[in-house]
C-alpha cells in the first residue's frame, strides 16, 4: 500500500543537500520499492507531473515522472541516478514547484538532452527530450544536487494566470498527471 508523504518546502536543508547516489543492489528492496510507490502516491495527490526524493525528506538521487498528458506516448518514468550525457540548446519556461508553493519564475534550460539512469528494476536506460519534457528532467534532477529552480529564475513572482497557477502547482501548463496503470511502468531506450 503506498501513502502519501509530506512535501517539504523551501527552508528545509535537505532540498539544499546534494543527495546520495542509490546502490543498484538496494532498487530491489521491498523499502526501496515503496519509497518508489510513495513517491508516485504522493505526486499525484499534489497534484504534480514530477517529484523528487529530497521533497519529501530522502536524500537519494530518485525522481519519477508523468507527463502523459503534455507529451504524447510518454509513459511514466522513475528515474535512479540520473546523468546528463549530452545538452543542446536553450529553451526559456515558466517554472513554478510543489516545494516552492504559489510561485513561478521564468527559468533558461537546454532545449534538449540525453539522460542516462536506471529505472525502477535497476535496468540501465538512456533517453532523449526536448521542450517541455527536457524541462522537467532537469528541473527534478536540480533537485538532487540540492538547487531549486528560484535558485536560476528570474521575475519570480506569485503565481495568477492559468498557465502560472498549472505551473505553480508543478502540473506544466496542461494540467495535472494522469495515475498510471500497472503495467505502465516504462523501460526507455
Amino acid at each position: 500500500m503506498a501513502y502519501i508523504r509530506e512535501i517539504i518546502t523551501e527552508g528545509n536543508p535537505t532540498l539544499r543537500k546534494v543527495a546520495k547516489k542509490v546502490d543498484p543492489a538496494e532498487i530491489a528492496e521491498p523499502l526501496f520499492q515503496q519509497l518508489l510507490d510513495d513517491m508516485w502516491e504522493t505526486m499525484y495527490d499534489a497534484p504534480g507531473i514530477g517529484l523528487a526524493a529530497p521533497q519529501i525528506g530522502v536524500s537519494k538521487r530518485i525522481f519519477v515522472v508523468d507527463m502523459q498528458d503534455e507529451v504524447p506516448g510518454r509513459t511514466p518514468l522513475v528515474v535512479i541516478n540520473p546523468k546528463f550525457v549530452r545538452t543542446e540548446g536553450e529553451h526559456v519556461a515558466v517554472e513554478g514547484c510543489l516545494s516552492v508553493p504559489g510561485m513561478v519564475g521564468d527559468v533558461t534550460r537546454f532545449e534538449t538532452v540525453t539522460l542516462s539512469a536506471l529505472d525502477r528494476q535497476g535496468k540501465k536506460f538512456t533517453l532523449e527530450a526536448d521542450g517541455y519534457f527536457a524541462v522537467c528532467l532537469q528541473h527534478e534532477t536540480d533537485h538532487l544536487n540540492g538547487v531549486l529552480y528560484i535558485d536560476k529564475a528570474t521575475n519570480i513572482r506569485p503565481a495568477v494566470t492559468a498557465e502560472e497557477l498549472a505551473a505553480a502547482e508543478g502540473a506544466g501548463t496542461e494540467g495535472g498527471a494522469r495515475r498510471p496503470s500497472d503495467e505502465a511502468e516504462p523501460v526507455a531506450s
